[in-house]
């Protein structure tokens, strides 16, 4: 996406605020439309209709490259991720119990995360064989986007019996979520919001990693590994999440984190970058789904979509937040400056965990 926005004329300056502006677009959007799968208690036309945006964008960025039309066409990409992720959520939670809740959402994760290996290996693949042909490419990409609408024809909503009063629901009502929430929800948020403040973007590691020494294509190989890792372990580690506890496997994961990111901080070897993005690789795989499968445990069933979507819209502005805190400090200090910070305060982070007062999870 960056490389064909800076083929036709955008600037980095103009590809941050793009990719500001959608971010901020999907993660306000998650908690709405989490709160309104709630309200009405269907799950599948959120879902449907999430997917359906999410498709039609590819081709419409290909159509025209003025500025505003580019803004509008990924802004809808994110729209519709923010539509379906609550209401996709609370699905995989119906789906599970208690017990199987690491099962289920880590095994979403290894086919998620599958899709970001396959997908841009292939993308680098025909750009080998038709350099520069992103267009093409955009078009191509309508094709999966066609298939995981018609899956969503499989889907059926569960009967349920909704308690809440049926009425209109202004955009931010998600936000009334946090003042009713159970106090287990708002502990575990804390802490994931607090580690998020210093999670910032995977660019700052490819940039790292780059200023190591390492060349464009070996940066996009470590990458793509990177995320063959998270794919490969993520389900295993979900059922082995359910059998040892979320909690134990979320606070592992914090701490594989801080590894990398000391490691980041005092490593010049390119050689080493390969093993830190396989443990970056295995952290993501223990805590991106098992923090949703933990706050699905702790909330009231009817409550699920809303639960995860008002952390998730929480989530996106502290991410924001990460990266611009990560970049004034790699500007100001130095990179390695900025990983060892982050390691440090993940390591508080993490104790925070391990001596909050919880339910067993």
């Amino acid at each position: 996406m960056p490389i064909y926005l800076k083929s036709i004329g955008f600037s980095i300056v103009l590809i941050g605020i793009l990719e500001g502006v959608a971010e901020a677009t999907a993660g306000l959007s998650k908690g709405y439309f989490g709160k309104r799968s709630d309200v009405s208690g269907k799950r599948v036309r959120f879902v449907q209709l999430g997917y359906t945006f999410s498709a039609i964008s590819k081709p419409m960025m290909a159509l025209f490259v003025y500025p505003l039309w580019i803004f509008f066409a990924r802004t809808i990409d994110r729209f519709g991720k923010g539509i379906r992720t609550g209401a996709r959520d609370a699905m995989l939670s119906d789906e599970a119990t208690a017990q199987t809740k690491g099962k289920i959402f880590g095994f979403h994760r290894s086919m998620d995360t599958l899709g970001a290996v396959l997908g841009p290996s292939l993308a680098l693949l025909y750009l080998y064989f038709y350099p520069e042909n992103y267009i093409a490419l955009f078009y191509i990409a309508f094709i999966p986007g066609l298939f995981a609408i018609g899956a969503t024809f499989l889907l059926k909503d569960r009967k349920r019996t909704n308690t809440i009063e049926k009425k209109a629901t202004p955009f931010f009502s998600f936000l009334d979520y946090w003042k009713v929430s159970p106090p287990m929800y708002r502990k575990v948020v804390i802490g994931l919001l607090a580690f998020t403040l210093f999670n910032s973007s995977d660019v700052f590691l490819l940039l790292k990693a780059k200023e190591s020494g390492l060349s464009d294509t070996l940066v996009i190989g470590v990458y793509i590994f990177y995320n063959l890792v998270y794919a490969l372990f993520a389900f295993p580690i979900g059922i082995l999440a359910d059998k040892i506890g979320l909690k134990k496997m979320l606070i592992f994961g914090i701490g594989i984190f801080s590894i990398v990111y000391f490691g980041m901080g005092f490593n010049q070897n390119i050689y080493v970058f390969a093993g830190l993005f396989a443990l970056y690789g295995i952290y993501a795989a223990a805590t991106e789904g098992i923090s949703k499968a933990w706050l699905s445990n702790i909330s009231n069933e009817k409550d699920t979509a809303t639960a995860i979507g008002t952390y998730s819209a929480f989530q996106s502005f502290f991410t924001m937040l990460a990266s611009s805190m990560a970049g004034v400090i790699w500007y100001q200090f130095g990179a390695n400056a900025t990983f060892i910070v982050t390691a440090f305060a993940s390591v508080l982070i993490g104790l925070y965990f391990i001596f909050m007062t919880t339910e067993k999870a």
